[in-house]
């Protein structure tokens, strides 16, 4: 699991918070991600939706991809396909997703980048394999998070933006044993890269075994942890959480979580985790497939007006930018 490494000794620290005068976040549910197949037919892991979304609220979604060991020929993506009314953030963790919408963005996702694309009032966007992933296998790991929008900024312009690794912020547990990474919003005073239109926090941290990470928390934002590899223990009862589980936390103003001191395989540099919360927008949601908009009959209404064909016109494939179909078996007609 690349995405971003460092020395955690060379890296800005998180605040040592006091045990006793801190408010911390208890466990208020658990819950395990159910599988679906999306586009082509890849596979997915989904905490939510599946549960009330007023506890994920400002997120309508969450896909986790993989891990997944492909073999030659199995890497699938998705085609051409319309979203508005919210924002998707695909971050790739392992291997590599080209990207192209109709505002001109996209380019290559890969190894701890991060592509944030704004639907707002309409876009239409294809996301592949690379063709060496499509032809060679490998390993591919990521997520996508859809993150709701007001009904004030529903109809914004469309927007993208291209995160590479690079840019993410990294930052250090107290202790020095684990490894965070923000990707979108703020902690402790340090800013992540992306840009949001509604307020939240976007991280990914790598706990080491046996270590802790406490996390400061906005006390307005809700908090959600979920599991990517390995296992550990959530909030002041040590709630367990393994691979492909959510935990949705209570009121207080900072969380805490700790790694099992023995991880299997897959997390063997230690407990992978995404921590994630926002301000609640608090609004009605009418999800409609690809659109988000409010009820009553706002999903149909905006199903109807956002035909592929009214959105935009699909751009041609930039130059050096190679989408492709999953070759024929060997033999087949």
């Amino acid at each position: 699991m690349p995405a971003v490494t460092a020395d955690t000794l060379t890296l800005p620290r998180l605040p040592d918070l006091h045990a006793r005068e801190t408010a911390w976040r208890p466990v208020v549910r658990t819950i395990s991600a159910q599988r679906f197949l999306e586009g082509e037919g890849f596979a997915v892991r989904r905490p939510f939706p599946g549960v009330d979304l007023s506890l994920a609220d400002p997120f309508v979604l969450l896909d986790h991809l993989g891990a997944v060991e492909y073999a030659p020929g199995e890497a699938k993506g998705t085609s051409w396909h319309p979203h508005r009314g919210f924002e998707t953030v695909t971050y790739i963790i392992d291997g590599a997703f080209a990207h192209q919408d109709t505002t001109g963005g996209g380019g290559l996702i890969a190894d701890g980048a991060t592509q944030w694309m704004t639907a707002g009032a309409g876009i239409q966007h294809i996301e592949q394999p690379t063709p060496e992933l499509v032809a060679k296998g490998g390993l591919f790991h990521g997520l996508q998070l859809w993150v709701n929008l007001p009904r004030a900024q529903k109809w914004v312009p469309p927007r993208y933006q291209d995160i590479q690794a690079r840019d993410v912020t990294l930052l250090s547990s107290a202790d020095g044993g684990s490894l965070v990474r923000i990707i979108a919003g703020s902690l402790a005073g340090h800013q992540g890269p992306g840009r949001t239109y509604t307020p939240i926090t976007y991280l990914h941290a790598t706990v080491s075994p046996g270590a802790r990470l406490e996390l400061p928390w906005p006390a307005d934002f809700n908090a959600l942890v979920y599991v990517l590899a390995g296992r550990g223990r959530v909030g002041p009862q040590g709630r367990p959480l393994d691979e492909g589980q959510l935990a949705v936390l209570g009121a207080g103003e900072a969380l805490s979580v700790q790694a099992a001191d023995s991880q299997p395989v897959a997390a063997s540099a230690g407990w992978e985790i995404l921590v994630l919360g926002g301000l609640p927008i608090r609004e009605p949601v009418a999800r409609y497939g690809p659109f988000v908009g409010h009820p009553p009959g706002a999903a149909p209404h905006r199903r109807r007006r956002a035909d592929p064909a009214r959105l935009t016109r699909r751009p041609r494939l930039t130059r050096g930018f190679r989408l492709t179909r999953r070759p024929r078996p060997a033999g087949a007609a």
